[in-house]
């Protein structure tokens, strides 16, 4: 087993987005001119669009896209106004982040870096923090949670993605159980190679107490969620909810 497996995800992830992963798929001149005059969305989790009144005025507001690479969401922002930074640890991913800004002309910070790491920001430098699912390729949350607490301004708002762990329960055709929770690669050396073998990088749950817990010890106050589901497959038929999307603040002391 590799004990580096964020360099892994990245390189995964890079091969994906080389393949048409939907979530590297940017967007289009006609979508960033919708977003210029107001009409835009952005999701968090598989097919629920965030609820606009989750974001304060965007315009002139510094926001950061964490893990949030791939131009999808990022050219939005800025054609509403946001200061916007981006850190991602695929290389495609900011690649298309670097194409959409040049080809509408507008500025974004791009940063490489492994969210694994204490976050390369200064104390309180952000009004908005972006981050879509992700978490699943990190082993431990509660670290990310306490950076993104430090580098929020005080009444700073953080919107994350994120999933419950039970699409690891099961095997591909959903039908039957097949993992353990917690799903663990680096406690499992089988585990560890069925990952290598079918291409999904090497992925961890996370209870709810990690992800919601977690934002709650750090300092963050909960003010919003919401469940979401797999856009294809038996758990999307049987309505069976397998995402979350939280809405925390930082308080103002």
């Amino acid at each position: 087993m590799n004990d580096n497996y964020q360099d892994i995800n990245s390189k995964t992830v890079d091969h994906w987005v080389e393949n048409g992963w939907e979530w590297g798929i940017p967007v289009s001149h006609e979508q960033f001119l919708s977003a210029k005059k107001g009409d835009w969305s952005i999701v968090l989790t598989p097919t629920k669009p965030v609820p606009a009144d989750w974001f304060p005025a965007l315009q002139g507001r510094d926001l950061l896209g964490l893990a949030c690479g791939g131009g999808q969401q990022m050219p939005l922002f800025a054609a509403a106004g946001a200061v916007c930074t981006v850190l991602d640890y695929s290389e495609r991913q900011l690649e298309s982040e670097r194409m959409v800004a040049e080809r509408e002309g507008y500025d974004i910070s791009i940063v490489r870096a492994d969210m694994t790491k204490p976050l390369p920001f200064k104390d309180n430098s952000f009004d908005v923090i972006v981050h879509p699912v992700s978490n699943c390729y990190i082993r431990e949350v509660e670290p990310l949670w306490r950076e993104c607490f430090r580098i929020l301004r005080p009444g700073g708002v953080l919107l994350s993605g994120l999933d419950n762990g039970i699409n690891y329960i099961l095997d591909d055709e959903e039908t039957t159980l097949t993992h353990k929770l917690p799903f663990d690669p680096l406690l499992d050396e089988a585990l560890y190679q069925e990952c290598m073998e079918s291409d999904c990088g090497v992925q961890f749950s996370h209870t709810l107490e990690e992800q919601i817990g977690g934002q709650l010890k750090a300092g963050l106050m909960l003010t919003d969620l919401f469940e979401d589901y797999n856009s294809t497959g038996r758990l999307h038929e049987f309505h069976i909810p397998t995402f979350l999307a939280t809405r925390a603040v930082k308080p103002v002391k």
